[in-house]
């Protein structure tokens, strides 16, 4: 731990936007200059990116009705990194600290509708000046509102924003190396097209590739491939014991959280739609065959290329989702089923086969991770590191505690800014500027997160700990500057009369005394 925080508290960033230095630490470098490891081989890299996907919906996982045949047989064959999670469980922040390996404070992507910062360095830039070769297939999402080519990909093909399942029209196209091009069809098998045609043109052995598909799937509006629709609607779903309805807080939950249930992202008003949570679940699950799908395709071109062994393959969820977890619908909080991701690894010339991790890894973790496997140093201004000795059993220093923002936004106004430190045992959160209460639980003792500790006077002390923890990490990382942006889309604040959108959650029962606390004379 004391090995990894001193690497923390050695990095700093410099924005170009802002005049903001955090001097204890390694800038962003302004030249991209690559460090080989000596002796290492370069191998051939593919990491795969779903959008949405929760770390349970895999059927090897014991899901009631997710299909997941090679997902399933990658954690067989590979590795299963069971605890993964991501610093911010948005897509654009999320996806910026894939490609940075930094916390979404310092990379200052915080939302879904702006462009990273100019200036901003991504990991494939060093793969492309250590000469080899590189792509990017599918969904980039920062700057939703360009699908340009972005640095350090020598082949692009992409679309603005979300996308689209389906094209919305005749003129509707994409961007492939620059050139207009229409969409040909549901967009997930377009997708894993374009990635076996840039797997087949990689034929010089001596130039290694990573290759980097994101998959529009499974964000909604779910929309399944016409052979999967439907092919789950007789299966049955259980509601998860947390959506249970609260006619009082004397569980001392968020009073945000339990206004949220009845609005756009909750599961009485979900979507601002009269569809169920469990209609909405079986969509998703029918769209992500078609992912999996995808994940069995790649491999089956690197076994025909003969390099499916010594290729490492990555696949993970850009963040969770929840289905009637804590009564909500969608992600963005710190809850266990949204800020946890799936996440597979194969390469059996690196890791054994059936191989299970325990630690907590991270989406800040996979530049370092890829950049090793290709023979280069993780630059020093990252924050994550390589999870790959991890993989191997060996015992380096890793995590004691993750954390994880959010940063509130003008268009989904029902979810706080609010900062989180996960421990092996205990998770607390605090809700930055709310009249509200903070939470507290030992998620090993209880993983569904339904019993706020934080306001028991047995665990005042790992409270004060954990929060004084949370700052000093914040501290480190330059993570106390809140970063800021003007508004900017529609207010989905719109709640249901006939679910008791009238009126707002009682205050937590911890703060309701019955008598004066104070008397003056």
């Amino acid at each position: 731990m004391k090995t990894f925080l001193l690497l923390l508290s050695t990095i700093t960033l410099v924005f170009s936007e802002s005049s903001v230095v955090w001097a204890d630490v390694v800038p962003v470098p302004k030249s991209i200059v690559p460090e080989k490891i000596e002796g290492a081989k370069p191998r051939n890299v593919v990491f795969i990116l779903s959008d949405d996907h929760r770390y349970d919906a895999m059927s090897f996982m014991g899901h009631p009705f997710a299909k997941t045949p090679h997902m399933d047989a990658m954690a067989e064959n590979g590795v299963h990194l069971k605890n993964a999670f991501v610093t911010t469980s948005l897509c654009s922040p999320s996806r910026a600290s894939i490609l940075t390996g930094l916390y979404t404070f310092r990379h200052r992507v915080i939302d879904n509708q702006r462009r990273v910062p100019e200036g901003t360095i991504y990991f494939p830039q060093y793969l492309q000046a250590a000469g080899y070769k590189t792509g990017f297939i599918g969904k980039w999402h920062m700057g939703h509102a360009s699908d340009e080519p972005r640095p350090g990909f020598d082949y692009w093909f992409s679309f603005k924003g979300q996308g689209n399942y389906y094209p919305p029209g005749p003129n509707y196209t994409l961007n492939e190396n620059g050139k207009r091009v229409p969409q040909d069809g549901y967009i997930t098998p377009l997708l894993t097209r374009k990635a076996i045609e840039f797997l087949e043109n990689q034929s010089n052995e001596s130039e290694p590739f990573f290759l980097y598909l994101s998959h529009k799937a499974v964000h909604g509006p779910f929309t399944p491939e016409p052979k999967y629709k439907d092919s789950l609607r007789d299966k049955t779903m259980e509601l998860p014991a947390s959506s249970e309805l609260l006619d009082n807080n004397l569980k001392n939950r968020p009073r945000w959280l339990l206004d949220q249930r009845n609005s756009w992202h909750g599961m009485d008003f979900a979507l601002h739609t009269g569809q169920s949570v469990e209609h909405f679940y079986k969509r998703y699950c029918e769209a992500l065959c078609s992912v999996d799908d995808s994940i069995g395709a790649v491999m089956q071109q690197l076994e025909k290329m003969g390099i499916l062994d010594e290729t490492l393959l990555i696949y993970m969820g850009d963040n969770g989702f929840m289905f009637g977890e804590h009564g909500l619908f969608d992600k963005r909080v710190a809850y266990e089923t949204s800020s946890r991701v799936p996440m597979l690894m194969q390469c059996p010339e690196i890791a054994e086969g059936g191989t299970v991790v325990e630690e907590v890894v991270a989406n800040i973790d996979i530049g370092p991770t890829v950049m090793e496997a290709m023979g280069l140093k993780t630059p020093p201004h990252m924050d994550g590191k390589s999870f790959l000795p991890l993989t191997q059993g060996q015992s380096i220093p890793w995590r004691d505690y993750f954390l994880y923002v959010y940063y509130w936004e003008q268009n989904y106004p029902q979810t706080p800014t609010h900062f989180s430190l996960r421990g092996s045992q205990y998770k607390y959160t605090t809700y930055y500027g709310l009249w509200d209460t903070d939470e507290l639980f030992d998620i090993q003792a209880d993983p569904d997160e339904q019993n706020n500790l934080v306001h028991d006077p047995e665990f005042a002390e790992i409270k004060q700990q954990m929060q004084d923890r949370l700052y000093e990490m914040m501290d480190e990382l330059g993570g106390l500057q809140i970063p800021l942006n003007p508004p900017r889309g529609n207010q989905q604040n719109k709640r249901l009369r006939s679910r008791g959108g009238v009126k707002a959650a009682d205050f937590p029962e911890a703060f309701i005394v019955d008598e004066p606390l104070r008397s003056i004379e």
